[in-house]
């Protein structure tokens, strides 16, 4: 899993001619964790890419279970981007904005908005939920 903080985004951000995209690199194939800096500049960057958010905590048991095979579905889905959320104390702010009752819960975004969710260790549930917003 790659972590990304605010500080490493903002050192990996650079000045590009006018033909390439800018902002911050959107990675595939692998989970990127997020914290309530580098959330939404990573959604904006990801465009029309569908982008999955797994929001956990670390105490919690089922999130522990979903983690591997929500790293299976990165490595599988290219064409959509894998974040990780942990909802503490640090990332409380952010948690409460997108609407968090329970963990773990997976917000499904396309062109920054929200337009699934799938609560708790459902994965059956989360990979039709993309399933159908891929093909949307």
């Amino acid at each position: 899993m790659k972590t990304i903080n605010s500080k490493q985004l903002r050192s990996s951000v650079r000045v590009r001619s006018s033909l390439e995209t800018s902002g911050p690199a959107v990675v595939v194939g692998e989970v990127t964790e997020v914290d309530k800096d580098t959330f939404w500049l990573i959604v904006n960057a990801a465009g029309d890419k569908t982008v999955v958010l797994d929001m956990y905590t670390q105490w919690c048991g089922p999130c522990k279970i979903m983690a591997p095979k929500f790293q299976e579905l990165a490595e599988k889905y290219l064409d959509v981007v894998f974040l990780k959320l942990d909802c503490n104390q640090e990332n409380k702010s952010l948690a409460k904005e997108l609407g968090i009752k329970v963990v773990p819960t997976f917000k499904i975004l396309k062109h920054g908005k929200i337009v699934k969710e799938v609560t708790g260790a459902k994965f059956d549930n989360l990979v039709a939920a993309m399933e159908d917003v891929r093909s949307s």
